[in-house]
């Protein structure tokens, strides 16, 4: 059974930082690429950062390039999500997913994505 647990959400004013982390368990995670969506209220579920299986690309939206950094520890099976700068408009209900690759390109769809976590809340006050 996968399971994809994600930690680290809360309540931060404007220009602080947060550090997301998914433990991913019940999956080969080197065959995985991993995602951070985030979906704010009335919004669309949108892909915030990206790493492929073997962490030698990652893909970020356009508005938290520069402030976010995502990174993956295959001996944890975990992957984190640095956000540092943040703004209000980055409030939203984050999410960890896992998408199955033949190979290193990421697909920043989430169609492409095969497994999700319960999110957790980012809450940025101004």
């Amino acid at each position: 059974q996968v399971q994809l647990v994600e930690s680290g959400g809360g309540l931060v004013q404007a220009g602080g930082s947060l550090r997301l982390s998914c433990a991913a368990s019940g999956l080969t995670f080197s065959t995985y690429a991993m995602g951070w969506f985030r979906q704010a209220p009335g919004k669309e579920l949108e892909l915030v950062a990206a790493i492929n299986r073997s962490g030698s690309r990652t893909y970020y939206l356009d508005s938290v390039k520069g402030r976010f950094t995502i990174s993956r520890d295959s001996a944890k099976n975990t992957v984190a999500l640095q956000m540092n700068s943040l703004k209000p408009e980055d409030t939203a209900v984050y999410y960890c997913a896992a998408e199955r690759q033949s190979n290193d390109y990421i697909i920043p769809v989430t169609q492409a994505y095969d497994y999700w976590g319960q999110g957790t809340q980012v809450t940025v006050s101004s």
